[in-house]
């Protein structure tokens, strides 16, 4: 059991590593809000997370929640495969993206519409996989992810709000008829 409480740590560090190691290689930003805005938005999530997990009620409940988890190898199991697969999905997104991926709300010179590969389903793959795999996290790892997953969640989808704004701009024919057919983050649903 020790071991597969380990895994999805060892996921989310590979896929960090990947992410970091490719951003190396995009194209140029000619664009966009500021890179301290991104930071600043970042930083108080972490603020938020980490005054929420002080509170001792939430505290408490984490580790009722952290008991049954902990006993059960089936949940893990369940939890590391949605990591892996949302994983898997976003790196495949972000490849299939190429030199074009950017921060969120970052504009790349000379940018692409990338509509093959899993973007022909969901116009922010790399949002949906990333949030799946959060989800796998809370499932197989700990139920301190959920914290995470909505605020990163409601990042997300107002990320997506505004870079879609953009493609409609930059993509005046093209980009609204994309979105017609594809949906913004789960395919059929949203």
């Amino acid at each position: 059991m020790a071991m597969l409480h380990l895994m999805i740590p060892a996921l989310w560090i590979v896929f960090i590593a990947y992410w970091m190691i490719s951003a190396r290689f995009a194209k140029r930003t000619v664009g966009g809000p500021a890179r301290w805005k991104h930071i600043a938005i970042r930083f108080c999530i972490l603020v938020l997370v980490v005054i929420a997990l002080s509170s001792a009620a939430l505290r408490h409940g984490m580790r009722a929640a952290q008991a049954y988890q902990a006993s059960h190898a089936l949940i893990a199991a369940v939890g590391i495969i949605l990591v892996a697969l949302g994983l898997a999905l976003a790196v495949w997104a972000r490849i299939r993206l190429g030199r074009n991926w950017g921060m969120p709300m970052s504009q790349r010179e000379d940018p692409e519409l990338i509509t093959g590969g899993p973007y022909a389903y969901v116009r922010h793959p790399i949002y949906s996989g990333i949030i799946l795999a959060m989800i796998g996290s809370t499932i197989g790892h700990s139920i301190a992810w959920v914290l995470p997953l909505v605020l990163f969640g409601a990042y997300f989808i107002y990320s997506a709000r505004l870079e879609e704004e953009f493609m409609c701009q930059r993509f005046p024919q093209s980009y609204p008829a994309y979105m017609r057919r594809t949906y913004m983050l789960v395919p059929y649903l949203l």
